[in-house]
């Protein structure tokens, strides 16, 4: 990429003066994302389809002074893909320093019982969002010559298990070969493409899933750092990858798993 570890080192480690799009950020791990990137100096603007719960979250940045704005858009539509790339492009002059590309959703389904509808439900929200909301911002990625595209994966795009729908990790394994592939295409143009894959993290979509004690030791007893994430602990990646210091980091996929995905075999001793 185009910028360096040149500079001081506090200015490698911040975001100051860069503007970033990240997308469903009013809950969850979007939510930590807007405040983590904000915190580090970067001007944000975010998107959600619930205006209710985005205007509370604005308020609530408000309140700590953070430079955040917001806008109600349901990224499955390309009309509001368009709409909403227009309103950043206007807010930010034709310039972004970031996206991140963090909506995404799950059907808890079967395999033989998808249908034709719910197979591209998801591949609409969770891969065609990204890479339509991509290929729009790129002229602003471009024009800002120091950019970093971060796409919100999975573990279940990198190993097989049984927690989601196979469609699902379909989506999530297709988007770890977009951001390799998008990082050599888009490499030329100083930006940077890389992809976070996180475990089971503890988020409101997640909590009703969390409420069943198997569902919780299983996650556990498999995962070596032996608790549940926090999305604290995925958003300081993200800002991390969106930094000058990460500046020759791109193409890659980066786990938040506390071991999940290199964890085998192990029989207890007696």
């Amino acid at each position: 990429m185009g910028e360096t570890n040149s500079g001081s080192k506090s200015s490698r480690w911040c975001l100051q003066g860069m503007t970033a799009l990240v997308t469903g950020g009013s809950k969850g791990i979007g939510y930590a994302i807007v405040e983590e990137l904000a915190q580090l100096g970067a001007t944000v603007h975010t998107c959600a389809r619930n205006e209710d719960e985005l205007n509370q979250s604005l308020n609530e940045w408000t309140t700590k002074g953070y430079r955040v704005t917001g806008s109600v858009c349901d990224v499955t539509s390309r009309v509001n893909r368009e709409e909403l790339m227009v309103r950043v492009s206007s807010q930010f002059k034709g310039k972004l320093n970031i996206l991140v590309n963090n909506v995404g959703t799950n059907i808890i389904k079967q395999t033989l019982d998808f249908t034709a509808e719910d197979f591209a439900f998801l591949m609409n929200t969770n891969l065609e969002s990204c890479f339509h909301l991509s290929q729009l911002a790129h002229p602003l990625l471009k024009a800002s010559e120091a950019a970093s595209i971060i796409f919100m994966s999975s573990i279940a795009g990198v190993v097989a298990t049984n927690i989601v729908s196979v469609v699902y990790s379909a989506t999530k394994g297709a988007m770890n070969q977009m951001t390799k592939s998008l990082a050599c295409e888009w490499a030329k143009d100083n930006i940077r493409s890389n992809c976070v894959a996180p475990w089971v993290i503890r988020t409101p979509l997640a909590e009703k899933h969390l409420k069943e004690e198997r569902v919780v030791n299983a996650v556990i007893s498999q995962t070596p750092l032996g608790r549940i994430g926090e999305a604290e602990e995925v958003s300081s990646l993200v800002a991390f990858l969106c930094s000058p210091a990460a500046s020759y980091i791109t193409g890659q996929t980066i786990c938040v798993d506390g071991g999940f995905s290199v964890n085998g075999l192990h029989i207890l001793q007696p």
